[in-house]
């Protein structure tokens, strides 16, 4: 390790001063303006994990559905997976240290984590359409260089783009070519294969109309397109060519605003669909004969999913091991549906796609998606050697089911979630059960929910247990949630801690009469009240909720219904 290299180019890439990032599940995102230090070192932290693993490691440039002023990096890792905790310890360390700590910080990683440094190193990079991204990539360029690392550079890809590449590099190509025609030509041949087993009911005209969010989805699907062009026809909004990264539209927007994306005019029952900035997001949508809007998010695209593959499992007949796992902002009548309906185990895990992907892989096809639309399926190495023996093997009926399914493994991204091969799943789906959009809405109905964030002074007074979904701090904040949920039929609520800003977010649901404003009035905005003045360092909720309003939480409540906009 060259330490005055490093210093001399470290001088090129200084860091502001004051400056303090923190390493998320998102990698480290914030105004691009005070990334180029960041993009350095995470080039150098890339090629001490390549060593370290002996392995491909990917570096992404991108923030994903944030404004386009904003960017981000994160760091894949061997498989594809999200980089291991203690490596985000060691990226959060390496960003913040000061210009004259970095030799020592650089040190300490390598021997704590017994890097090799002798050993070769390798990183594959690529980014998103955002102006920054180009410089920035360079920067990442730059840290590895300055290590000794080689590198390939991508250049414009999807986030899961860069993860399948990832994985197919560390795999010796037993997963795909790690091309981005590689990747066009294996989801498409199994999009393809399955598509001409459909029938022509549900909707005969396999067509979809796709906002892109003004990102890189746009670019990749149309140079994809003509590859499954047989299997669906495909109409780009908010393609790049005007207006801008994720405002007005995209998958996010969508969600959070439960409207259609500016620049999209939507006919009555068209299917339509929309991808985040960095397109490892979708969530369906469409308007019904009266002009109604209606979201298909990650809660209805697991399901769609996991009741086909159970269904096929049925029909090979194979008893395997299959698993939903949500997080706790899943809608109550999708867990419902999956274990009473279809006799789908369902499981819960915190916030944040690492964790679905791990609890996911206990099982031997697990199926995880946030309700945000970012998800995909895992299968076993056993599972898919057992499939594939089954479609050479089986006949008939037996045989059809198990080759749908081997095409279907094919299709999805195992390496994370990806808008567009998930996008291809469903309409596979779709075409294959000969469902309209509408009947796959109506597979059960949402319970009324809403969400909502609280600002708060020190979002650490906060804390949870059983995967987000019960509060242990401050006391009596569990009780006071309690007591407003036993009111109505099937209603729950949570609170948690933001994992980047002092902002304790909201969650709450019922059966009230299909009352969205129940939901506000009588649960959102009393936590809302309940949150504001007890979050604060040393003070209790009973204490607070005393000397606020003698104890009484719905009196708190209805004195600020005035400020209440529903």
């Amino acid at each position: 390790m060259d330490l005055g290299a490093i210093t001399k180019y470290s001088a090129l890439h200084a860091k502001p001063n004051g400056l303090i990032l923190q390493y998320g599940t998102a990698g480290f995102r914030t105004k691009a303006e005070h990334l180029d230090h960041v993009m350095f070192r995470m080039g150098l932290l890339a090629v001490l994990r390549s060593k370290q693993t002996k392995s491909t490691i990917g570096v992404m440039v991108t923030a994903s559905h944030n404004p386009e002023e904003d960017n981000g990096v994160k760091l894949v890792d061997p498989l594809g997976e999200m980089l291991a905790p203690s490596w985000e310890e060691h990226a959060t360390c390496l960003a913040n240290a000061e210009e004259q700590d970095m030799q020592r910080v650089l040190i300490d990683i390598s021997e704590k984590e017994a890097v090799n440094l002798q050993q070769d190193a390798f990183v594959v990079i690529g980014r998103d359409t955002r102006p920054s991204s180009e410089k920035l990539s360079q920067s990442v360029i730059d840290g590895v260089t300055v290590l000794g690392g080689q590198f390939h550079d991508y250049g414009l890809l999807t986030t899961p783009q860069l993860h399948y590449m990832v994985y197919c590099r560390n795999t010796g190509g037993r997963y795909g070519k790690a091309t981005i025609e590689g990747y066009y030509q294996k989801l498409s041949k199994a999009f393809v294969e399955l598509t001409k087993q459909a029938s022509c009911s549900g909707d005969e005209y396999r067509s979809l109309k796709v906002d892109c969010a003004n990102g890189i989805g746009a670019l990749k699907l149309r140079e994809m397109e003509h590859y499954f062009s047989q299997g669906l026809s495909v109409q780009l909004f908010n393609d790049g060519s005007k207006g801008k990264l994720n405002h007005l539209c995209g998958a996010d927007f969508v969600k959070s605003h439960q409207k259609p994306p500016q620049g999209m005019e939507i006919k009555s029952n068209e299917r339509c669909c929309s991808f985040d900035g960095d397109a490892d997001r979708i969530v369906y949508y469409y308007h019904d004969a009266d002009g109604h809007f209606h979201l298909i998010d990650g809660d209805k695209i697991a399901t769609l999913i996991s009741s086909f593959l159970k269904e096929l499992l049925v029909e090979i007949g194979e008893s395997l091991n299959i698993g939903v796992v949500q997080t706790a902002y899943a809608n109550g009548s999708s867990t419902r549906y999956l274990e009473e309906v279809m006799k789908v185990p369902v499981y819960c895990t915190k916030t944040g796609v690492k964790h679905l992907h791990h609890k996911a892989q206990e099982f031997d096809i697990g199926v995880y998606f946030e309700a945000n639309g970012h998800g995909t399926a895992l299968f076993s190495t056993a599972v898919e050697m057992k499939i594939k023996q089954s479609a050479e093997q089986l006949e008939d009926k037996k045989r059809k089911a198990a080759k749908m399914l081997e095409n279907i493994i094919d299709l999805f991204n195992q390496a994370a979630g990806d808008a567009i091969s998930d996008m291809l799943v469903i309409e596979a789906i779709l075409a294959l059960k000969g469902l309209t959009v509408q009947q796959w809405d109506a597979l059960y109905t949402d319970l009324p929910n809403r969400q909502l964030k609280v600002q708060v002074a020190d979002r650490r007074v906060i804390s949870t247990t059983d995967a987000e979904r019960q509060a242990v701090t401050p006391p009596g904040l569990q009780e006071a949630i309690n007591d407003l949920v036993k009111k109505y039929k099937l209603s729950r609520a949570f609170v948690r801690p933001s994992g980047t800003e002092d902002v304790v977010r909201v969650y709450a649901e019922a059966d009230s009469q299909g009352s969205r404003l129940v939901v506000w009035i009588f649960i959102i905005w009393p936590l809302h009240i309940l949150l504001k003045v007890c979050a604060k360092p040393g003070q209790s909720t009973v204490s607070a909720l005393n000397r606020e309003s003698g104890g009484d939480i719905w009196q708190l409540s209805c004195r600020s219904l005035s400020h209440l906009r529903v």
